[in-house]
Protein backbone atom coordinates (compact mmCIF):
# COMPACT_ATOMS: atom_id res chain seq x y z
CA UNK A 1 0.00 0.00 0.00
CA UNK A 2 2.91 2.37 0.65
CA UNK A 3 4.25 1.67 -2.85
CA UNK A 4 0.80 2.06 -4.39
CA UNK A 5 0.34 5.40 -2.63
CA UNK A 6 3.64 6.76 -3.94
CA UNK A 7 2.99 5.41 -7.44
CA UNK A 8 -0.52 6.78 -7.94
CA UNK A 9 -0.39 9.87 -5.72
CA UNK A 10 -4.12 9.70 -4.92
CA UNK A 11 -4.03 7.94 -1.57
CA UNK A 12 -6.22 10.67 -0.04
CA UNK A 13 -8.96 9.83 -2.57
CA UNK A 14 -8.51 6.06 -2.63
CA UNK A 15 -8.62 5.40 1.12
CA UNK A 16 -11.16 6.58 3.64
CA UNK A 17 -9.83 8.67 6.53
CA UNK A 18 -12.32 6.95 8.85
CA UNK A 19 -10.96 3.60 7.72
CA UNK A 20 -7.44 4.63 8.72
CA UNK A 21 -8.53 6.20 12.01
CA UNK A 22 -10.65 3.19 12.92
CA UNK A 23 -7.76 0.87 12.10
CA UNK A 24 -5.34 2.94 14.19
CA UNK A 25 -7.79 3.11 17.10
CA UNK A 26 -8.31 -0.63 16.97
CA UNK A 27 -4.57 -1.29 16.89
CA UNK A 28 -3.87 1.06 19.80
CA UNK A 29 -6.54 -0.56 21.97
CA UNK A 30 -5.36 -3.98 20.82
CA UNK A 31 -1.84 -3.12 22.01
CA UNK A 32 -3.00 -1.86 25.41
CA UNK A 33 -5.41 -4.76 25.86
CA UNK A 34 -2.74 -7.30 24.95
CA UNK A 35 -0.48 -5.99 27.71
CA UNK A 36 -3.21 -5.88 30.34
CA UNK A 37 -4.87 -9.19 29.44
CA UNK A 38 -1.62 -11.19 29.40
CA UNK A 39 -1.96 -12.27 25.78
CA UNK A 40 0.55 -14.32 23.81
CA UNK A 41 3.89 -12.65 22.89
CA UNK A 42 3.03 -13.00 19.21
CA UNK A 43 -0.09 -10.89 19.76
CA UNK A 44 1.89 -8.15 21.52
CA UNK A 45 4.63 -7.98 18.88
CA UNK A 46 2.19 -7.83 15.98
CA UNK A 47 0.17 -5.13 17.79
CA UNK A 48 3.30 -2.97 18.08
CA UNK A 49 4.05 -3.39 14.38
CA UNK A 50 0.46 -2.56 13.41
CA UNK A 51 0.53 0.73 15.32
CA UNK A 52 3.77 1.80 13.64
CA UNK A 53 2.48 0.83 10.19
CA UNK A 54 -0.75 2.78 10.80
CA UNK A 55 1.22 5.90 11.69
CA UNK A 56 3.16 5.66 8.43
CA UNK A 57 -0.10 5.15 6.54
CA UNK A 58 -1.66 8.24 8.14
CA UNK A 59 1.48 10.23 7.37
CA UNK A 60 1.22 9.35 3.67
CA UNK A 61 -2.50 10.10 3.65
CA UNK A 62 -2.04 13.59 5.12
CA UNK A 63 0.94 14.26 2.86
CA UNK A 64 -1.01 13.57 -0.33
CA UNK A 65 -4.10 15.30 1.07
CA UNK A 66 -2.16 18.53 1.41
CA UNK A 67 -0.10 18.03 -1.76
CA UNK A 68 -3.11 17.42 -4.00
CA UNK A 69 -4.80 20.53 -2.63
CA UNK A 70 -1.76 22.64 -3.48
CA UNK A 71 -0.92 23.50 0.12
CA UNK A 72 2.54 24.22 1.45
CA UNK A 73 2.32 22.27 4.69
CA UNK A 74 3.11 18.79 3.41
CA UNK A 75 6.66 18.74 4.82
CA UNK A 76 5.44 20.08 8.17
CA UNK A 77 2.75 17.42 8.49
CA UNK A 78 5.16 14.68 7.47
CA UNK A 79 7.70 15.85 10.06
CA UNK A 80 5.00 15.88 12.75
CA UNK A 81 4.05 12.28 12.00
CA UNK A 82 7.70 11.20 11.98
CA UNK A 83 8.10 12.79 15.40
CA UNK A 84 4.92 11.06 16.60
CA UNK A 85 6.17 7.73 15.26
CA UNK A 86 9.49 8.05 17.06
CA UNK A 87 7.67 8.92 20.27
CA UNK A 88 5.44 5.88 19.90
CA UNK A 89 8.44 3.60 19.30
CA UNK A 90 10.22 4.84 22.42
CA UNK A 91 7.06 4.60 24.56
CA UNK A 92 6.27 1.08 23.39
CA UNK A 93 9.86 -0.04 23.97
CA UNK A 94 9.75 1.20 27.57
CA UNK A 95 6.38 -0.47 28.10
CA UNK A 96 7.74 -3.72 26.69
CA UNK A 97 10.74 -3.67 29.03
CA UNK A 98 8.55 -2.92 32.00
CA UNK A 99 6.16 -5.71 31.06
CA UNK A 100 9.01 -8.23 30.83
CA UNK A 101 10.62 -7.23 34.12
CA UNK A 102 7.57 -6.61 36.25
CA UNK A 103 4.75 -8.72 34.91
CA UNK A 104 6.40 -12.04 34.23
CA UNK A 105 7.25 -12.98 37.87
CA UNK A 106 3.75 -12.00 38.96
CA UNK A 107 2.21 -14.09 36.21
CA UNK A 108 4.20 -17.16 37.27
CA UNK A 109 3.27 -16.60 40.91
CA UNK A 110 -0.40 -16.28 40.11
CA UNK A 111 -0.32 -19.42 37.99
CA UNK A 112 1.48 -21.39 40.69
CA UNK A 113 -0.93 -20.25 43.40
CA UNK A 114 -3.98 -21.02 41.27
CA UNK A 115 -2.72 -24.30 39.81
CA UNK A 116 -4.64 -26.46 42.30
CA UNK A 117 -7.81 -24.42 41.82
CA UNK A 118 -7.54 -24.64 38.03
CA UNK A 119 -7.08 -28.39 38.26
CA UNK A 120 -10.35 -28.63 40.17
CA UNK A 121 -12.47 -26.21 38.16
CA UNK A 122 -10.77 -26.43 34.75
CA UNK A 123 -11.01 -22.65 34.36
CA UNK A 124 -8.70 -19.73 34.95
CA UNK A 125 -10.41 -16.82 36.75
CA UNK A 126 -10.04 -13.32 35.33
CA UNK A 127 -7.88 -10.89 37.27
CA UNK A 128 -8.79 -7.21 37.48
CA UNK A 129 -6.10 -6.32 34.94
CA UNK A 130 -7.34 -9.04 32.58
CA UNK A 131 -10.92 -7.78 32.85
CA UNK A 132 -9.78 -4.28 31.85
CA UNK A 133 -7.69 -5.71 29.03
CA UNK A 134 -10.60 -7.91 27.91
CA UNK A 135 -12.88 -4.86 27.77
CA UNK A 136 -10.34 -2.82 25.82
CA UNK A 137 -9.78 -5.74 23.45
CA UNK A 138 -13.54 -5.97 22.87
CA UNK A 139 -13.72 -2.29 21.91
CA UNK A 140 -10.72 -2.85 19.66
CA UNK A 141 -12.48 -5.66 17.79
CA UNK A 142 -15.53 -3.42 17.29
CA UNK A 143 -13.32 -0.70 15.80
CA UNK A 144 -11.73 -3.25 13.48
CA UNK A 145 -15.15 -4.29 12.20
CA UNK A 146 -16.45 -0.72 11.87
CA UNK A 147 -13.31 0.52 10.11
CA UNK A 148 -14.05 -1.56 7.00
CA UNK A 149 -17.46 0.04 6.41
CA UNK A 150 -16.16 3.52 5.37
CA UNK A 151 -13.68 1.95 2.94
CA UNK A 152 -16.39 -0.22 1.42
CA UNK A 153 -18.54 2.89 0.98
CA UNK A 154 -15.62 4.86 -0.50
CA UNK A 155 -14.98 2.14 -3.08
CA UNK A 156 -18.68 1.98 -3.91
CA UNK A 157 -18.96 5.76 -4.24
CA UNK A 158 -15.92 5.99 -6.53
CA UNK A 159 -16.89 2.83 -8.43
CA UNK A 160 -13.16 2.23 -8.49
CA UNK A 161 -10.36 0.76 -6.38
CA UNK A 162 -7.58 2.71 -8.09
CA UNK A 163 -4.96 3.76 -5.54
CA UNK A 164 -5.81 0.90 -3.19
CA UNK A 165 -3.46 -2.04 -3.10
CA UNK A 166 -5.22 -5.39 -3.09
CA UNK A 167 -2.08 -6.95 -1.65
CA UNK A 168 -2.82 -5.01 1.54
CA UNK A 169 -6.18 -6.69 2.04
CA UNK A 170 -5.02 -10.07 0.72
CA UNK A 171 -2.15 -10.18 3.20
CA UNK A 172 -4.40 -8.85 5.98
CA UNK A 173 -6.88 -11.66 5.32
CA UNK A 174 -4.13 -14.27 5.27
CA UNK A 175 -2.49 -12.78 8.35
CA UNK A 176 -5.76 -12.62 10.29
CA UNK A 177 -6.60 -16.19 9.35
CA UNK A 178 -3.22 -17.53 10.47
CA UNK A 179 -3.27 -15.25 13.52
CA UNK A 180 -6.62 -16.63 14.66
CA UNK A 181 -5.60 -20.22 13.94
CA UNK A 182 -2.35 -19.80 15.89
CA UNK A 183 -4.36 -18.74 18.94
CA UNK A 184 -6.93 -21.50 18.53
CA UNK A 185 -4.35 -24.26 17.98
CA UNK A 186 -2.24 -23.35 21.00
CA UNK A 187 -2.73 -25.76 23.88
CA UNK A 188 -4.42 -24.25 26.97
CA UNK A 189 -2.46 -23.97 30.18
CA UNK A 190 -2.37 -27.06 32.44
CA UNK A 191 -5.72 -27.38 34.16
CA UNK A 192 -7.44 -24.79 31.95
CA UNK A 193 -10.39 -25.92 29.88
CA UNK A 194 -10.54 -25.24 26.15
CA UNK A 195 -13.73 -23.21 26.49
CA UNK A 196 -12.19 -20.99 29.15
CA UNK A 197 -9.07 -20.54 27.02
CA UNK A 198 -11.14 -19.39 24.02
CA UNK A 199 -13.09 -17.02 26.28
CA UNK A 200 -9.88 -15.35 27.46
CA UNK A 201 -8.85 -14.73 23.83
CA UNK A 202 -12.32 -14.11 22.38
CA UNK A 203 -11.98 -10.35 21.56
CA UNK A 204 -8.78 -10.97 19.61
CA UNK A 205 -10.32 -13.90 17.77
CA UNK A 206 -13.31 -11.75 16.78
CA UNK A 207 -11.00 -8.93 15.68
CA UNK A 208 -8.97 -11.27 13.47
CA UNK A 209 -11.44 -13.85 12.17
CA UNK A 210 -14.57 -11.69 12.28
CA UNK A 211 -13.16 -9.01 10.01
CA UNK A 212 -12.45 -11.58 7.29
CA UNK A 213 -16.04 -11.38 6.04
CA UNK A 214 -15.76 -7.62 5.42
CA UNK A 215 -12.39 -8.02 3.74
CA UNK A 216 -14.03 -10.56 1.43
CA UNK A 217 -16.56 -7.86 0.47
CA UNK A 218 -13.68 -5.51 -0.40
CA UNK A 219 -12.13 -8.32 -2.45
CA UNK A 220 -15.34 -8.62 -4.47
CA UNK A 221 -15.22 -4.86 -5.04
CA UNK A 222 -11.75 -5.23 -6.54
CA UNK A 223 -13.14 -7.83 -8.95
CA UNK A 224 -16.24 -5.78 -9.79
CA UNK A 225 -14.41 -2.50 -10.41
CA UNK A 226 -11.36 -4.00 -12.11
CA UNK A 227 -12.76 -3.15 -15.53
CA UNK A 228 -14.94 -0.32 -14.38
CA UNK A 229 -14.46 3.40 -14.74
CA UNK A 230 -10.91 4.76 -14.63
CA UNK A 231 -9.62 6.20 -11.40
CA UNK A 232 -9.38 9.87 -10.52
CA UNK A 233 -5.92 10.39 -11.98
CA UNK A 234 -6.86 8.68 -15.25
CA UNK A 235 -10.00 10.78 -15.51
CA UNK A 236 -8.03 13.94 -14.82
CA UNK A 237 -5.35 13.07 -17.39
CA UNK A 238 -8.02 12.27 -19.97
CA UNK A 239 -9.75 15.60 -19.42
CA UNK A 240 -6.46 17.50 -19.71
CA UNK A 241 -5.68 15.63 -22.92
CA UNK A 242 -9.04 16.55 -24.43
CA UNK A 243 -8.56 20.21 -23.51
CA UNK A 244 -5.09 20.18 -25.08
CA UNK A 245 -6.44 18.68 -28.32
CA UNK A 246 -9.21 21.23 -28.52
Amino acid sequence: QFYQACRTGIMDQALSMYFLLGWLGGDLLNLVGSFLADQLPLQVYTAIYYVLADLVMLSLYCYYKVKNRGGGFAALINAAFVFLSLGTVSTVSFLGRGAVVVQDPAVFKVRSLLSARMDELGSKPFTRSEIIGFTIGSVSSVLYLCSRVPQIYTNYKRKSTTGVSYSLFALVMLGNLLYGLSVLLKNPEPGQGEGNYVLHHLPWLVGSLGVLSLDVVISFQFLAYQRGRPGTREERDALLGEQGDS
